[in-house]
């Protein structure tokens, strides 16, 4: 598939119907009107992609809601040069999202098979993580916290007690919390023992995935 002028039109609708929505950081509609979003799902559903709605990519997971994409990355208010780790990298959108917000982005996949698609992909539309990582998002990525910021991309049961040990001291996690659907829900640390929460709303996703081996 190309990038052409009608995609670029397209990409243009979404961010001002982002900004209808509440999408106020021009960072962020910046990277929606800037990130070929077909690239990232199957060519024969290429008309689906610049629609304001999830859809199936591999492995049972989906490419989220543009809305939900824009949402988590203005919540977070991302700076460059922010560490940020983002659990469950899916299809790489949101991955793509955060690096032309110049973050400097860990990324880790559950799923090998969208693991091997991914790590593939992103680097064909130049873009590049820190490090991609296979494997259990619900342990983090120890070796490399603290972090600025985490984002998790998956409905989680619970709140991992991993991902807040590895937030700096004012680091934000921002996770959606809970089974079947979600509330949105802020942690920022305020000192070693202390985490301020925020809900922010509810929303629909994929659950989190956990080794099980």
């Amino acid at each position: 598939m190309k990038d052409t002028a009608k995609h670029q039109g397209l990409r243009n609708q979404l961010a001002t119907l982002l900004e209808a929505k509440g999408i106020d950081d021009q960072n962020v509609l910046s990277a929606i009107r800037k990130i070929p979003r077909h690239l990232f799902i199957d060519s024969s559903f290429e008309s689906h992609a610049y629609q304001d709605k999830a859809f199936p990519i591999a492995a049972d997971q989906t490419i989220s809601q543009p809305y939900t994409v824009a949402f988590q990355s203005q919540t977070l208010a991302i700076k460059p040069k922010d560490k940020i780790l983002e659990i469950g990298t899916g299809s790489g959108y949101q991955t793509a999202v955060l690096l032309h917000l110049k973050a400097e982005v860990y990324t880790i996949e559950r799923q090998h098979e969208l693991f091997k698609k991914t790590a593939t992909f992103l680097p064909k539309i130049g873009l590049k993580p820190k490090r991609f990582i296979f494997g259990d998002g619900y342990k983090g990525l120890k070796e490399q916290a603290p972090f600025d910021k985490i984002i998790v991309t998956a409905g989680a049961p619970l709140v991992p007690k991993a991902l807040l040990a590895q937030l700096k001291i004012g680091g934000m996690l921002l996770i959606p919390v809970g089974q079947k659907s979600q509330i949105m829900t802020l942690f920022v640390r305020k000192s070693q023992n202390e985490f301020e929460k925020q809900e922010l709303g509810d929303f629909a996703f994929v659950p989190m995935l956990e080794e099980k081996n």
